[in-house]
């Protein structure tokens, strides 16, 4: 069965891609950090980059939110929607924003404290809590303060535990479980007002609509690949054709795009630039860039099939 492919205004915050937007704006990953780990943030830097971007080094399509402070405090925030191997998930990603810091000229001990954030529309440890904070500890000597640096907290839509946590907390948790004729709702709390006003920004936004189609294009293709694997190959153009028609539409959705540009882009029957090229569409700033950069690939192109 196809994964229901939902349109930008039926998104909610739980839904990957919202989050990460909704992150992007404003203060609001600086007072959700401060809210779910208890701390004050001076400022916070966003990492747009890593936030709602396709890295082929990882695995799949991830929609992460990426953060650090004034002290080098690095954040990863991350709406989770299934509980399989959370745990491990969580350790995969601590491992990663070592391995980032390590591989840009870190020593060992000038290693950031690092806090790994899954916000979970289920409980992940199955105990009944809003909010689980992981530290380790020395089996031989419980009271021991044994500290690497490294932080885990998983926060759940359905805990039990209200007396144990901020009202504000069990309030946001409630807003992220809404769903979509819920979500607009007043929950009486100023931080989620400024979220459901983020919300509605960003489905208003012709910028992220285009940003969205991108997103969706690069999860039908993940879903097909996983979907085909072993299989023979086949259908190729119609698969071509879909891509052409995914680049189209993104640059409807931001520019006007003349009938020479649509007859330009016809021409282009290689998957892997048609993929450049969707990349492209999302990111030009005009209509004349993209088809600057569009007769970059034609070129190209031509000569490669000289050169063959």
């Amino acid at each position: 069965m196809a994964r229901k492919r939902k349109k930008l205004k039926e998104l909610t915050i739980k839904d990957n891609f919202m989050f990460a937007a909704v992150m992007l704006e404003g203060d609001n990953a600086k007072r959700l950090l401060e809210l779910a780990l208890g701390i004050e943030l001076d400022h916070v830097d966003i990492s747009y980059e890593k936030s709602i971007v396709y890295n082929p080094e990882y695995k799949g399509v991830r929609l992460d939110v990426f953060v650090k402070d004034e002290k080098g405090t690095h954040f990863n925030v991350e709406m989770q929607a299934t509980s399989q191997q959370i745990e491990k998930r969580a350790r995969y990603y601590q491992g990663q924003i070592d391995m980032e810091l390590l591989v840009s000229g870190a020593e060992y001990e000038a290693l950031p404290d690092s806090y790994v954030l899954f916000i979970c529309d289920f409980d992940p440890l199955g105990i009944g809590r809003y909010k689980y904070t992981v530290r380790q500890t020395i089996e031989e000597d419980s009271d021991y303060d044994y500290s690497d640096g490294r932080h885990t907290v998983f926060l759940s839509t359905v805990g039990t535990n209200e007396e144990d946590v901020p009202k504000a907390l069990v309030k946001f948790l409630k807003f992220v479980a809404a769903e979509p004729e819920s979500s607009n709702d007043d929950f009486d709390d100023d931080f989620v007002r400024q979220l459901q006003n983020s919300v509605e920004k960003i489905k208003k936004s012709r910028d992220m609509e285009a940003r969205y189609m991108l997103f969706e294009e690069m999860m039908k293709n993940e879903y097909k690949a996983g979907r085909e694997d072993g299989i023979i190959e086949g259908k190729r153009e119609g698969q071509l054709e879909g891509r052409l028609e995914s680049i189209i539409s993104v640059l409807s959705v931001r520019f006007n795009i003349s009938a020479g540009l649509s007859e330009k882009l016809t021409s282009v029957n290689d998957g892997e630039k048609l993929s450049q090229l969707l990349t492209l569409a999302a990111t030009a700033a005009s209509a004349e860039d993209f088809e600057s950069g569009l007769d970059a690939v034609l070129t190209n192109q031509v000569e490669s099939t000289k050169i063959n």
